[in-house]
């Protein structure tokens, strides 16, 4: 079977650096979905505008190299352990497809661009090929009392984020609160911590200066980027 990308994802993170390691995480980080021209037409999406949630499936298009083994090492176990690929979400896999559940903010009619839908909390950078969106349902979907396995036992803390108000105010407010949940989430590998080392990270068409050291990210500056 081959599949073709039906829409193209938009983000305020143009890199792979930055991006939430899972979806949901950076509840107030927007985002567009734009579909392609075979798609453009509102009765693709009708109906949908009375769910609240939207699965996604998308491609790891960033990757540089296919999976080069069966194993793998999450950033939530340190970067140190491996488990089986089909036991992580990592995106170097057999075949390389996501899945991400974002909630829908709405759904607007563009002139020429058809439906755009408008979500928050997804783990896509921008220009990510999405080859299906399907509607989120509460009673299939929820599982409350499941188990997920190592990612129970490792607690992934929060950094406290520290921006000072000369970068704070190059941003928006809403792409304000998405890029303090984004530096919380610490982007970093996990296998960095020099607490002297600047880190680079694109962000709504600015490079984000930051350094991270006990437990804190302090913002320390911001350049437009070049076009």
């Amino acid at each position: 079977m081959q599949i073709e990308p039906i829409a193209r994802f938009h983000s305020p993170l143009t890199s792979k650096f930055g991006v939430p390691r899972q979806g949901g995480l950076a509840t107030s980080l927007l985002g567009q979905i734009v579909f392609e021209p075979a798609y453009r037409q509102a009765e693709a999406v009708r109906g949908l505008e009375s769910f609240s949630h939207l699965w996604l499936i998308w491609g790891f298009s960033a990757n540089r190299h296919d999976a080069a083994g069966l194993t793998v090492r999450p950033p939530r176990l340190g970067g140190n352990e491996r488990v089986g690929v089909f036991a992580s979400r990592s995106p170097f896999r057999p075949n390389g497809l996501g899945l991400t559940c974002v909630h829908i903010i709405n759904i607007e009619m563009h002139p020429h661009l058809g439906p755009v839908i408008y979500v928050q909390g997804a783990d896509l950078m921008d220009g990510t090929p999405i080859y299906d969106v399907k509607p989120y349902v509460r009673y299939a979907d929820s599982h409350p009392e499941a188990q997920s396995g190592f990612v129970d036992e490792k607690e992934w803390k929060s950094l406290e984020v520290d921006i000072p108000q000369e970068v704070a105010a190059n941003f928006t407010a809403e792409e304000l609160q998405g890029l303090r949940e984004v530096l919380s989430l610490d982007p970093r590998p996990q296998y960095h911590h020099d607490a002297e080392r600047i880190y680079g990270m694109p962000y709504a068409g600015r490079d984000v200066r930051f350094k991270v050291a006990d437990g804190k990210v302090q913002v320390i500056g911001q350049t437009p980027l070049r076009k």
